[in-house]
């Protein structure tokens, strides 16, 4: 038998994909003596390729004597590559060099290099890139398009793309290369404008392409610029796939066009995972859990069966619309059908419960799943903050520390938080230096945060000097900084240093006017508070908010202008209705001693929220001070009647690091006698003291009585 026909006897078991009659022709040719054969051993290495039999096809390439022809080490090069052997295909790369009679050619590179791409090896690709040019093949279409898409794989955007402009000829697949590399790099905006300019320059898009510009229309949430490329893409006859379906479902979804995810998702006739996930995923978006869960029941009888995405999405929509009881359902699925669960599913559950509101539960999740990630501790210091459990976010950051976890960014800008609700300044500190520790300090959320925590603590000079600090300044860096100043009577720096944002170029949001104005009503500045309200509206085209009709009105109340605060809630029928503002307006009132108007508005207060006994409390005192004892005693009934009692004030100490909390008559706390035993000393030492300063006053009073009598004498 000739080589020839011993090659057609391989094709053809490939063809029919027969391993045992390949093994038999693969015996004829040892047994002829022809296992040298480059051309029959080409063809035995293919054979064994098409069969995932890789460590066969390898022992074929090792007994060749003398392989000398590059052909023969390219297509075992770009089968490993093909078939995500990345490390088998640079170790034969690297034996490919050793032999100095074989060069590799233009089709050697692009396997290697996709092999550099996808293990992340961006040293090997570099000098790769050098041996292309030294050869000069770097004009080849194939090997210069392989470069670009090794770089961005390995995440160096900037010279994938330098090297994409230097291209005298492009192809598809490095036009796709650079707009997926401008999309990864968090510019969609510029990855559809190299779309447009690919049609431009006469390139068809393919599926590839496509895919990635609805994800970036997604991204943008630009719906018109979607549906026009869907428009285009209908036109032209496009045949759509799995992956462009899936991802005009997406960007519909995300887009918030659920009718138009849905036309096209019903239209799929064979719907993968990706597809239903899109789906899914949309409706979670928008807090639909009902739509989510019928989608996941049709699912299952499909046959489709759900991923990690799929159980994250239900949980997200669950979580959304504080569905406890389908989230349950959710949660009771995964441990029947024993899922093997990841970071992601379990961060869901743990945020799920948090928004129900049931935080031992999310406390469960917690402690039976890996804490190794960051990302479970920092979704549980979050969660606590969200709930208001601020003691339990920082007993937890503590135990994160002390279990080795290394904080990241969003740890920081979580815990800061939870210490400026506390006022618990040294604790701050202390992150503060943990902070700069772990090289956090030119983080600008991180300091943003760390700026607003010793803001509300009260430590302006530490704020001030962070501030100075602050690579970019953006505006809410310079609202913390203007509130800091506004809220501990430095209305002249706060306004100075508005002043000084403007001139910056920074453009100040509502948020900013309502710390300016409320600057203003601390120092009791109203004319300049009113200017910079209309200010806001005229110059800068912002629409005041309910907090901010409430800023001006405590401003003018603050000032005793009763009466022009009540007749701007009048005119504004949203702001009668918030019981937070008349609870503000009813408060000056009793503070200015406006019986009148303070009746009228507690009496509108009690129409709103009859359940809070601080109303009562307030107009009773204000009827006290009157001397109106009748209607004391009627509110008095009413509170009896509705038997409402004022909630206990609570009060904590920050010692050695620790938050004590202490409520009013409360003996929870373990050293409890000790405590109460030390407020009796010090209240003793206060009697003696008063009794101590009392003699003295008598003395001196005797003193200078006898001095006038001699004198009058």
């Amino acid at each position: 038998m000739d080589a020839q026909k011993l090659v057609f006897f391989i094709r053809s078991c490939i063809a029919s994909k027969s391993l045992k009659k390949g093994k038999l022709v693969h015996q004829k040719i040892i047994s002829h003596g022809l296992q040298n054969n480059i051309f029959l051993c080409k063809s035995i290495i293919n054979f064994y390729v098409s069969f995932h039999l890789f460590e066969a096809a390898w022992l074929v390439f090792q007994t060749i004597e003398s392989p000398l022809d590059i052909s023969l080490w390219n297509g075992l090069l770009a089968a490993f590559s093909k078939n995500h052997l990345y490390d088998d295909s640079i170790l034969l790369f690297k034996k490919l060099r050793t032999f100095s009679y074989v060069k590799p050619d233009s089709y050697t590179y692009p396997s290697v290099l996709k092999a550099c791409g996808g293990l992340g090896k961006e040293r090997d690709g570099t000098k790769i890139h050098a041996q292309v040019v030294k050869l000069g093949i770097g004009l080849d279409v194939v090997v210069t398009s392989s470069l670009v898409g090794m770089y961005a794989k390995c995440n160096l955007f900037e010279p994938a793309i330098q090297l994409f402009k230097e291209m005298p000829e492009k192809d598809v697949a490095c036009w796709n290369t650079v707009i997926s590399c401008y999309y990864q790099d968090g510019q969609p905006k510029k990855a559809l404008e190299m779309f447009e300019e690919m049609k431009n320059d006469g390139f068809q898009p393919d599926s590839v392409t496509f895919t990635t510009v609805f994800s970036a229309c997604a991204r943008l949430s630009d719906l018109k610029k979607g549906k026009e490329i869907h428009k285009d893409l209908i036109r032209s006859g496009f045949q759509l796939d799995e992956f462009v379906s899936s991802a005009i479902v997406d960007m519909y979804g995300k887009c918030g066009c659920l009718e138009m995810a849905s036309e096209v998702f019903e239209h799929i006739p064979r719907k993968s995972v990706v597809c239903w996930n899109s789906m899914i995923g949309g409706h979670a978006l928008h807090a639909d859990s009902h739509s989510c869960l019928e989608l996941f029941v049709r699912m299952n009888k499909d046959g489709v069966q759900p991923t990690t995405t799929t159980l994250s999405s239900l949980l997200i929509a669950c979580s959304r619309s504080a569905d406890l009881l389908l989230g349950k359902l959710i949660h009771g699925y995964i441990i029947r059908n024993h899922v093997g669960t990841d970071i992601y599913i379990d961060c869901s559950l743990i945020d799920f419960y948090f928004k129900c509101g049931s935080v031992s539960s999310a406390f469960w999740v917690f402690q039976r799943i890996p804490k190794a990630d960051t990302i479970s501790w920092n979704v549980m210091i979050s969660g606590y903050s969200a709930v208001g459990s601020y003691f339990d976010a920082l007993n937890l950051f503590c135990e994160m520390r002390n279990n080795g976890v290394r904080p990241d960014a969003v740890t920081f800008a979580s815990i800061l938080p939870v210490c400026s609700q506390l006022g618990a300044l040294e604790k701050g500190k202390e992150i503060h230096d943990y902070i700069i520790e772990n090289k956090f300090g030119s983080n600008e959320i991180v300091m943003s945060a760390l700026l607003d925590m010793y803001a509300k603590c009260g430590s302006v000079d530490d704020a001030i000097e962070v501030f100075n600090r602050l690579p970019i300044r953006d505006f809410v860096s310079w609202t913390s900084m203007i509130t800091a100043y506004g809220s501990h009577g430095q209305a002249t720096k706060a306004l100075e240093l508005f002043h000084e944002m403007q001139k910056s170029g920074a453009k100040p949001d509502s948020v900013t006017f309502l710390a300016v104005m409320t600057a203003c009503s601390h120092a009791g500045l109203v004319d300049e508070g009113c200017s910079y309200f209309n200010h806001m509206i005229n110059i800068y085209g912002l629409e005041p908010k309910l907090e901010h009709y409430s800023c001006l009105v405590d401003l003018l109340a603050r000032a005793g202008r009763l009466n022009e605060a009540y007749g701007i809630m009048l005119n504004n029928p949203a702001m009668c209705a918030d019981v937070g503002l008349l609870s503000c307006l009813l408060s000056s009132c009793s503070l200015h001693g406006n019986l009148e108007l303070g009746v009228k508005v507690g009496e509108l207060l009690i129409e709103k929220d009859p359940d809070d006994s601080s109303t009562y409390i307030i107009l009773s005192n204000m009827y006290a001070s009157a001397q109106k004892w009748e209607k004391v005693g009627e509110l008095r009934a009413k509170m009896k009647k509705r038997r409402l009692i004022k909630n206990p004030g609570c009060s904590w100490v920050e010692v050695d690091m620790r938050m004590h909390s202490f409520f009013v008559q409360d003996k929870s706390h373990p050293e409890a006698e000790l405590i109460y035993e030390c407020l009796e000393n010090l209240v003793r030492q206060m009697e003696l003291d008063d009794k101590e300063k009392l003699n003295m006053y008598n003395e001196l009073v005797q003193l200078h009585s006898s001095e006038y009598n001699i004198s009058n004498i």
